[in-house]
């Protein structure tokens, strides 16, 4: 078990790198993972479940101890990215397809690797952890919601069909895995620590699937697609931030509100694109991408504000020696 642990931890500190290397030979190979798109609302599943494992009930507390910091997570997390692709798609006059994407992704609630990257870069995790817990457990109403109001000006949307995708999809694992978790305590406390792993495994394969399904679009848009993202999680990072620091939350406060904002959970933005507007595989590239993009960001923002705490932190202890020689003197 050791060594499984060992390889699932491994994975996971190289997951940017697994996303980078399957996407690109999935343009080289596309046949060899187009298949996939087939089981991707299934693939979601299994991350919701896992996700719902890794959660208890306590993990709810940290809404009532510190309910100012959540509301202000999840209130920016569906304001300010629905609202960013939305102008980020008028000014760049994105084609139809591909702005449908940008705005679908942009509706999403958080991603769970935010909670990862939060504990890396040194800030508040058990606020991250409610933060997804509760915009994902809104998703369902919200997303179908806001996309509507966003992006039906570009197409004719379903958003009571949406709203019975994203329960199959991501409240029901979500519960199941709760329940799993809650039920069989130590004996599920061992499939827990392997799930990360089957997570990591079924997000690179979304992302290859709906690349080697979208190969040509990929190659005419690509490069516009990709700016747009990268702008579109850098904002989110900022104004997520920004927010916090607004609203006077902690240092670590409004770190966990940026990364909680900034990463998305794409991975249900390609389900949602796959089974709504499969006539139109582009639309499910904006989610991809961002899938492949902020498993790149959010570590490179993680290093930055751990090495800025550490430095922090070894000032704070040469002052404070300084002022004990000072006294001893």
């Amino acid at each position: 078990m050791s060594t499984l642990l060992k390889l699932n931890q491994w994975i996971q500190k190289t997951f940017a790198l697994w996303v980078i290397l399957f996407a690109g030979i999935s343009m080289l190979v596309p046949e060899a993972f187009v298949w996939l798109k087939a089981y991707i609302t299934l693939m979601l599943g299994i991350i919701m479940f896992g996700m719902g494992m890794t959660m208890t009930f306590t993990d709810f507390k940290s809404v009532l101890q510190n309910p100012k910091a959540v509301f202000i997570g999840v209130l920016a997390q569906f304001l300010v990215m629905p609202g960013l692709a939305y102008l980020l798609c008028q000014l760049f006059q994105l084609p139809a397809e591909i702005a449908i994407g940008v705005i679908l992704v942009g509706c999403c609630p958080g991603g769970t690797a935010s909670n990862v990257i939060t504990y890396m870069a040194k800030g508040n995790t058990a606020l991250s952890v409610a933060c997804t817990s509760v915009s994902t457990l809104l998703a369902p109403l919200l997303t179908p919601f806001i996309f509507y109001m966003l992006a039906s000006q570009w197409i004719e949307i379903d958003a009571g069909s949406m709203f019975i995708s994203i329960l199959q999809v991501v409240l029901v694992p979500i519960v199941l895995g709760l329940l799993v978790r809650t039920l069989f305590k130590q004996k599920a406390e061992h499939y827990v620590q392997v799930m990360p792993l089957l997570s990591v495994v079924a997000i690179v394969a979304i992302v290859a699937a709906i690349i080697g399904a979208s190969k040509a679009a990929i190659l005419e848009h690509g490069l516009l697609i990709l700016g747009v993202v990268m702008l579109h999680n850098a904002l989110g990072y900022l104004l997520g931030f920004w927010a916090g620091h607004f609203f006077r939350l902690a240092y670590a406060d409004s770190k966990a509100v940026a990364i909680e904002v900034g990463m998305q959970n794409s991975g249900l933005g390609v389900a949602l694109a796959a089974v709504h507007f499969a006539a139109s595989p582009v639309t499910a590239v904006p989610s991809a991408i961002f899938s492949l993009w902020h498993n790149i960001s959010g570590p490179a923002l993680a290093t930055y504000w751990a090495a800025k705490a550490e430095k922090n932190k070894l000032q704070q202890s040469g002052v404070e020696q300084e002022n004990r020689v000072n006294e001893s003197a």
